[in-house]
């Protein structure tokens, strides 16, 4: 290809010298006559820039993102924020088990992140549920996992430490004379399970420990040992004005969750709170009042006079959270996923939401008024967005939020934070409580509007319905097509209910209600290797199988739209179509009716898989016109990034067409290639901008692009970035 652009690029400067000749300066016939032996070179040889095949110039691009309240930089919004405590002085220190670039524990201050606890990640290492501080240490509920031979300080094969380790206020760990660990910061509490609860009392520091029914006391200077005292399932842990401790209780099997109230020395009061459903975090405020984080269909902070016996004075927040008035709705009291809950030494309060199945970060801070002062985001992980077509691209939707864009604004500034579309109170069979859904398409289906989700393995596709009448913004679970798992339940455990005991199925919600019940299962058996799912404008839904038998193609046509708004689909409906013969591997499907033109991809019979393949796109991306008539020759292929080593070195992950261009990302360097349409021919790369710090991390899941055009030519890319929390954006012009 190259050599051709060069023979071209020759043959047009020949081109130019003769136009040079005055007589033919003056001959506009020859002139024309010139031009129009170009063309036909041009589209001979297959030779495309934008100017060549459109008459246009280059794309330009500018890089944005959403999702995150910082686009770039180790400081940034980490991706859940499990355990939180406030200093007197505001400053907000947090931890999670996970942070993909690393920040399972962030300090935070006035908005912003302001440093992180290191040494938390890789090496077997990983945040937990547990934190506090002092005016000389953080200390971090944390697991250290064995990493195999090694001459430094590790458990053994198949041990795990769960341990509290310390820092100083800089975020640099603190060792201390008996400390664990390769740099003797680690208190080993327990090789069982983790900490449920940390807090500190004058120089003391208490620690729960789930396994063992105790809570464990140590000096925070020296971390010996001072005493321990039996609590049955103890969890987080704060200490009132009379140095006496409130300790949540967890709920164990039937026994519901309880707050429990103990001496500094371990002796058990008799003041408690029982009134609860879902107790996740606690902490006094500056007048002494119990702050209680009430996870359950409240949704609220509750707060308890506690002078002598418990009594709940009032509460913070909306009853029922983001589910009151407009259900979904993003308003600032409303809240969601209670993880955290701190005041400061102002009476200025401190909460993060985390959603459900660990949504994302939404820390807030409040003044004692309730009016929000400040709030930082990262509802981002493992995901993609895709823009409603009915609102050109205005509306944006990720597995669980709803944005709302104003593309005047600088980039990183365009979203707005308008909808988190789960409610596990009123669908607790919702499919995004029990997978890791990713993967967003967006449809409007006779003018309704629906979302579909896949995963990273593309093992199922799940479709929901919206009804703003009886639901608000909530996605309704509607459907879900799974993939082949040959001789047993394709989904272990005890979910979804009734499932099929072996083979494939789709799930359709026929009595509306969000639950998969018994009646509702519609099955099946095929092939069991799937290379990707499509939905098309016209609400059909596409899956291409991995499978060399020629016919690696399912079509399963829009049988309408039932009573309760759910798609219908059926096997019985299901078309089987041949594969191309240049495929031997058939990976991604994109078809779009109103042209009757397939976009497929995968291995090909000349450029065969090699090594490592997992979730890639293949070898080759092809167009065919005519598809519904039966045509299999390819108007085009194009050879795209892929490996040849064996490492996925150089891999596609994800493909995406809209409008006159076919977009698809490398897995690790996610810069995406832009091919045009009608000719197949690359004309142009993108590449992170400094806006997110010219970084992405790798490309994770199969449809980690989605592009759209807007009405006013403008296309906007949106790539899964999934290192740094957010999804980068790219808006590409002419």
């Amino acid at each position: 290809m190259m050599q051709l652009k060069r023979l071209y690029q020759e043959f047009k400067q020949q081109i130019k010298k003769l136009s040079n000749f005055r007589y033919l300066q003056r001959n506009k016939f020859l002139k024309f006559l010139l031009s129009l032996i170009v063309g036909v070179v041009v589209t001979t040889i297959g030779i495309t820039t934008d100017w060549a095949t459109t008459g246009t110039s280059t794309l330009t691009y500018k890089t944005s993102w959403i999702g995150n309240s910082i686009g770039s930089g180790n400081l940034r919004i980490q991706n859940n924020i499990e355990a939180m405590y406030v200093a007197p002085d505001g400053t907000v220190y947090t931890n999670s088990h996970w942070d993909e670039a690393a920040t399972e524990a962030g300090i935070y201050k006035d908005g912003k992140i302001i440093g992180a606890v290191g040494d938390t990640h890789g090496w077997g290492r990983g945040g937990g549920k547990a934190v506090t501080a002092n005016n000389k240490y953080i200390f971090i509920a944390m697991t250290q996992g064995a990493i195999g031979n090694t001459k430094e300080d590790y458990p053994s094969q198949g041990i795990s430490w769960h341990s509290v380790r310390r820092y100083d206020l800089s975020g640099k760990p603190a060792p201390f004379a008996e400390g664990r660990g390769w740099d003797k910061s680690m208190l080993i509490i327990s090789t069982k399970s983790e900490v449920t609860g940390l807090a500190i009392g004058g120089s003391e520091l208490y620690v729960s420990d789930f396994a063992a029914n105790q809570v464990r006391v140590y000096d925070t200077d020296t971390m010996k040992e001072l005493r321990s005292f039996s609590v049955a399932n103890p969890g987080a842990i704060t200490i009132d004005k009379q140095k006496n401790l409130w300790i949540i209780q967890n709920k164990n099997g039937s026994n519901p969750p309880k707050i429990l109230y103990y001496s500094a020395s371990g002796k058990q009061l008799p003041q408690q709170i029982a009134d609860i459903t879902e107790p996740t975090a606690i902490a006094i405020d500056s007048q002494g009042k119990l702050l209680v984080a009430e996870n359950g269909s409240r949704q609220q902070i509750l707060i308890y006079e506690i002078k002598e016996q418990p009594i709940q004075v009032g509460s913070f927040g909306y009853k029922g959270g983001i589910y009151a008035g407009i259900p979904g709705e993003v308003r600032d009291l409303k809240l969601y996923g209670l993880t955290g809950v701190g005041t400061d030494v102002s009476g200025n309060i401190y909460i993060n939401s985390n959603g459900f199945n660990k949504s994302g970060t939404d820390l807030r801070k409040f003044a004692p008024s309730g009016k929000l002062l400040w709030r930082s985001l990262g509802l981002i992980f493992v995901d993609n967005a895709d823009a409603d077509p009915k609102t050109d691209g205005i509306d944006l939707f990720t597995k669980q939020e709803q944005y709302q864009m104003d593309y005047s604004k600088p980039a990183g500034k365009q979203w707005t934070y308008k909808a988190y579309t789960l409610n596990p109170f009123k669908y607790p069979q919702d499919p995004r409580l029990h997978t890791s859904a990713d993967g967003t398409f967006v449809r409007r289906i006779q003018g309704k509007p629906f979302l579909f989700l896949t995963d990273m393995y593309s093992s199922f596709l799940l479709i929901y319905r919206f009804n703003p009448a009886t639901d608000g913004k909530i996605a309704i679970p509607a459907g879900m097509f799974v993939g082949t798992n040959t001789d047993k339940k394709f989904l272990a455990g005890n979910w979804p209910p009734q499932q099929p005991e072996k083979g494939e199925w789709i799930w359709r919600d026929s009595n509306g209600n969000g639950r998969f019940e018994k009646n509702e299962y519609d099955t099946s058996k095929d092939y069991p290797y799937l290379g990707g799912w499509w939905v098309d404008s016209k609400g059909d839904v596409w899956k291409a199988l991995r499978t060399q038998d020629g016919t690696a193609i399912r079509h399963y046509p829009l049988k309408g739209i039932d009573a309760k708004g759910n798609p219908i689909y059926s096997y019985s409906s299901m078309e089987k179509q041949t594969t191309p013969k240049i495929f031997n591997d058939l990976r991604r499907i994109e078809y779009f009716p109103q042209t009757d033109t397939m976009y497929l991809s995968g291995f090909t019979v000349d450029r065969p898989a090699s090594g490592d393949d997992t979730g890639v796109v293949g070898s080759e991306i092809a167009r065919f016109d005519n598809w519904s008539k039966g045509n299999r020759t390819p108007r085009w292929r194009t050879v795209i990034p892929y490996d040849t080593t064996g490492k996925r070195q150089v891999s596609t992950a994800a493909m995406s067409v809209a409008g006159d261009y076919v977009f698809a990302v490398t897995v690790k360097t996610a810069e995406v290639y832009v091919y045009n349409a009608t000719t197949g021919v690359q004309v142009q790369q993108l590449k992170p901008g400094p806006e997110v710090g010219s970084e992405s991390g790798w490309i994770d899941i199969p449809y980690g692009i989605r592009a759209f055009r807007r009405s006013n030519g403008e296309y906007l890319v949106f790539v899964e970035e999934n290192w740094k929390g957010k999804v980068i954006m790219y808006r590409l012009t002419r």
